[in-house]
């Protein structure tokens, strides 16, 4: 079910579908009813939104193949049949995604009539073939960033996680990220471990503990907090280079290995 927080932007909305226990399926709607979804893995909960809108579903993004992000799309693609609907499947050209309509590469752009235009950006990481769509004002950036965290690397190297990262902590501070996970209390109480005396940490963790407090979600987050509060945006930071060094027992050299001691870390906290 949808949360009833909007967040209003120039050319459409921006909506937070439920889905599964902490899923987010992000539901942009223009002003004439027309909806994108991105990563629908859950077809009932998508559907159940389109009818209770009146809403048309014209195109869907995808930013990786795990199922709880793409498990919709069959049942997406029979319902728009069944009403003589079209649809148009976005996603990476390299990640295994059956039904995709258009395949994407870094450096393409997708035009969607009423919504602008979406800049593709490659993410390998946490999956090889991850992406995001990015339109100057808003990033969906799926399972690669996180506010507080990022996505485990089931696919890719610690250097390619920690480059995609890199890549997306350069986009402009006002940038919203709506990332697909509500991950954010847990991811903080780690980040606090990391950097006990971060006080924008402190601060952003005290907010967001009232927020969970009253149900409300997260998201979406900004490349601007995440740049101060985020441990693995930070790992030239001193205080967590020092971290990552009592962790390992030993001296950090890099900052990919202070990232990958970091994401080590995390998967086991």
């Amino acid at each position: 079910m949808a949360e009833t927080a909007v967040y209003s932007q120039p050319t459409f909305i921006v909506e937070p579908i439920k889905a599964f226990n902490d899923n987010y399926i992000w539901a942009l709607k223009n002003t004439t009813d027309d909806i994108v979804l991105v990563d629908p893995g859950d077809a009932a909960v998508c559907i159940d939104y389109l009818q209770r809108n009146n809403a048309n579903l014209v195109a869907v993004l995808i930013t990786h193949h795990h199922r709880d992000h793409v498990g919709g799309l069959p049942e997406l693609k029979a319902y728009q049949a069944q009403i003589n609907e079209s649809l148009t499947i976005y996603g990476p050209h390299n990640d295994n995604i059956a039904l995709l309509d258009v395949k994407l590469t870094e450096g393409q752009t997708v035009n969607l009539t009423g919504f602008g235009s979406f800049d593709v950006i490659e993410l390998p990481g946490h999956t090889l073939g991850h992406i995001a769509y990015y339109d100057q004002q808003h990033l969906f950036c799926g399972d690669t960033l996180f506010s507080g965290g990022c996505g485990r690397m089931f696919e890719g190297t610690a250097e390619q996680l920690h480059g995609s990262l890199t890549k997306l902590s350069h986009l402009p501070g006002d940038t919203q990220v709506y990332c697909a996970h509500e991950y954010t209390l847990s991811n903080l109480n780690f980040a606090k471990e990391v950097e006990p005396n971060n006080q924008a940490l402190q601060s952003y963790f005290d907010e967001v503990v009232q927020k969970r407090e009253r149900d409300q979600i997260t998201l979406p987050t900004s490349i601007a907090i995440e740049n101060k509060i985020n441990p693995f945006l930070r790992c030239h930071i001193e205080q967590i280079k020092q971290s990552t060094a009592r962790k390992k027992g030993g001296s950090i050299n890099s900052d990919v290995e202070c990232f990958a001691i970091l994401r080590a870390w995390k998967d086991n906290f």
